[in-house]
């Protein structure tokens, strides 16, 4: 049979078009054995643990000793970069994946995803970058992560508390008076008409020689002028009697956006507070004052200190966001006086240090409190007050109720609150702005924080 295609015949004696096909030659087979365990000891590892052993007496090897198994699919050891998945055969190992003709006896290995990054020894995956460096006999550098807890941390983080954005710095101009609460608009013009009516009586006196209009100004001047002083010396007290007498209400029935009164136990939040001097840990409050009293000839503590008077000198006064329990529904609220928030506080401060030209030997405590804050004594007469809310204390908030999401807080007030007349005592009105703290028992050390 000719033919311009070549042909030829099969074993079946089939012809078929085309050259016959040369030999394949035969692929070797692969045969996996069990690899002995050696407990990451290079001796028993062969000629790979000697090239290692030989790396790691030259200095490039510093991860420690090899490990032969894999957590998650990472090697324990910080020099092998390969990870595979999938099924294991009968040996414990992963199944090799050929692909394309079996030309040889190279294989690949199927590899899934980029290669994750070395885990701490622990084998705890937790959240944020590990922190960069090389890797040390121990294993990888660790990360910390969540509030530190170590005694040699205490110190630190104390010292960053006022920089810490979270907390509240209240100045001088946060404390509670009736003439930073009185209307000043009303101050003022109550002013302008005594000094009209002074000007009137003298006038009416030097044209007609009467005086009535004199004497009826002086009085009511003098009236004015008592009640004034009554309100600036028992204003504070008058005030916090009114807030022992405003009725507490239950947070499980307050409405959104209610102004209420809430008397409980407190808690700590996520940044809890140190008192300056004293060093009593996780409170809500601190208020740590510096006295100087001015004589005839002494130093002023600050421009407006008059003589024989006690003067503030320094003030450091902190609050945090905390929880407060409810007494009568157990209840807990977020009470949000954190972060720069608007707070009142009405905190009875002790006195701790009297120091005088008697005892100028003064303890080694005040001495370094008063030079880590730059501040000398020289022969000042001065004292050192301090008050504080610890965790555990019983406390009354006033402030507005606000949910969102399941979330009970009770945030500040958006406007002042005026406590209105109280005529009994013969105060007038006064506000209260923020969120209003008031607590009696801050020197009770045996509550026990729930």
């Amino acid at each position: 049979m000719n033919s311009r295609f070549p042909s030829h015949q099969l074993n079946s004696g089939l012809y078929v078009s085309g050259r016959p096909e040369p030999p394949k030659e035969k692929a070797p087979s692969m045969f996996s054995t069990a690899v002995p365990y050696t407990g990451g000891d290079l001796k028993k590892s062969g000629d790979l643990g000697k090239m290692f052993e030989g790396a790691r007496k030259s200095g490039q090897l510093t991860s420690g000793p090899l490990r032969t198994g894999t957590m998650g699919g990472v090697p324990g050891s910080a020099t092998m970069k390969k990870t595979s998945s999938g099924p294991l055969n009968k040996h414990g190992e992963p199944i090799r994946m050929t692909s394309g003709p079996q030309g040889g006896a190279m294989t690949s290995r199927q590899n899934s995803g980029p290669v994750p990054p070395v885990l701490p020894t622990t084998g705890l995956i937790t959240s944020g970058p590990i922190l960069s460096g090389p890797l040390t006999s121990s294993g990888p550098p660790r990360k910390s992560s969540g509030p530190l807890d170590s005694s040699g941390s205490i110190k630190s983080q104390n010292t960053s508390m006022v920089k810490n954005q979270a907390v509240t710095h209240l100045s001088q101009d946060d404390t509670p008076s009736f003439f930073k609460s009185f209307p000043k608009l009303v101050f003022w013009s109550i002013v302008l008409l005594f000094v009209m009516g002074f000007i009137a009586a003298f006038f009416i006196l030097a044209a007609v020689g009467n005086p009535i209009l004199l004497i009826v100004v002086v009085v009511l001047f003098a009236i004015v002028s008592f009640a004034f002083s009554w309100n600036a010396y028992w204003g504070r007290k008058a005030v916090i009697k009114f807030i022992s007498e405003y009725p507490d209400a239950e947070l499980r029935t307050a409405k959104d956006g209610q102004f209420v009164k809430v008397s409980g136990v407190v808690t700590c939040g996520n940044v809890p507070l140190e008192s300056s001097f004293q060093k009593v840990p996780r409170c809500i409050y601190t208020s740590t004052s510096l006295y100087e009293y001015r004589g005839w000839d002494s130093k002023a503590a600050n421009p407006t200190h008059r003589r024989f008077t006690w003067g503030l000198r320094s003030l450091e006064r902190h609050a945090v966001d905390f929880y407060i329990s409810d007494f009568q529904t157990g209840l807990r609220a977020l009470v949000k006086t954190g972060y720069g928030a608007r707070v009142t506080p009405y905190v009875e401060e002790s006195v701790l240090i009297d120091i005088d030209q008697s005892n100028k030997n003064m303890s080694s405590q005040f001495k370094n409190w008063l030079a880590e804050r730059k501040l000398s004594t020289d022969d000042r007469v001065l004292r050192l007050k301090e008050g504080y809310i610890k965790e555990g204390s019983s406390v009354s908030v006033l402030g507005v109720v606000q949910r969102n999401d399941n979330v009970l807080m009770i945030v500040p007030p958006p406007e002042p609150v005026p406590t209105g007349c109280l005529w009994t005592r013969c105060m007038l009105p006064a506000s209260l702005e923020g969120i209003v703290l008031r607590c009696d028992d801050s020197s009770n050390h045996d509550i026990i924080p729930v």
